[in-house]
């Protein structure tokens, strides 16, 4: 039997939106149970990251569990961070494939509708001010708010992103990576023309330097350290960086072509 695809979702999302990817499922692997996690839509997707790591780490958990064959993880836009957090502190998650949905793997840092219609006083260069201090941190998008200017600020002040990276110090970082390492396939999906995740290579742990200039994963600390495990899954042969132009940030999961060429085939 084909393990159950779990999908997640992302910022101001709900399972609804799904309905076009679920087709592509059924249709090309049948039978297969597809679960669209119907929790933190809409507005409440602005909730802190944690929090929803722990909601939707407990909807997920039953699936898991009569999954005797394991499971996949398609998790879309912010909801690729969400499920980083999960499979980070799940210890006996049975997760086979997991495909981030150009999802800001590194972080966010860039001046876009989804930042103009939430904070409409604030711009990408003076974010901060807000997003790294307690009040900023309660909010999602502020969790995983990486400006390249400010990288001090961001290490002490993100209690989501910097903490899965280990930039600050992790007392739990050794049994993450270890947790993070059980699954089989870390695909990687995103494209240039996305429009919202900024950079887009973020979608496949690319991230600006202090320049802006940005530099790809294969030249990250965090890969060149395998802090979480990138490193060991690319030496595994099981790190898959699948991009596509052409596709804008709210049409991921609802184009065929990014099912049929970076999708389908981690799906049995």
């Amino acid at each position: 039997s084909k393990g159950p695809v779990i999908i997640v979702h992302g910022l101001f999302d709900s399972s609804g939106d799904f309905i076009n990817l679920q087709r592509f499922i059924n249709e090309s692997h049948p039978g297969t149970n597809v679960t669209v996690i119907d929790l933190f839509d809409r507005g409440a997707s602005l909730e802190p990251m944690w929090k929803q790591v722990e909601g939707f780490k407990a909807a997920i958990y039953p699936i898991m569990q009569n999954a005797a064959d394991g499971v996949h993880f398609i998790c879309y836009s912010q909801g690729g961070l969400v499920c980083r957090g999960i499979l980070s502190t799940l210890s006996d998650h049975n997760v086979h494939s997991f495909i981030s949905l150009s999802s800001p793997q590194a972080g966010q840092y860039g001046d876009t509708d989804y930042l103009k219609y939430l904070f409409p006083q604030f711009v990408k260069s003076n974010l901060y001010h807000l997003c790294y201090t307690a009040l900023g941190q309660m909010i999602s998008i502020c969790n995983y708010w990486n400006d390249p200017h400010h990288r001090d600020l961001y290490v002490n002040s993100s209690d989501y992103l910097a903490l899965l990276n280990s930039e600050r110090s992790n007392p739990n970082s050794t049994e993450w990576k270890k947790n993070f390492l059980k699954i089989k396939k870390l695909v990687l999906i995103g494209g240039p023309d996305d429009g919202v995740i900024t950079p887009w290579q973020s979608s496949q742990f690319g991230f600006y330097d202090d320049n802006e200039t940005v530099v790809e994963m294969q030249h990250q600390d965090l890969y060149l350290r395998d802090v979480f495990g990138l490193k060991t899954l690319a030496a595994r042969g099981d790190l898959i960086l699948c991009s596509v132009p052409g596709v804008q940030h709210v049409w991921w999961h609802s184009n065929e072509t990014v099912f049929h060429t970076c999708m389908e085939k981690w799906l049995v």
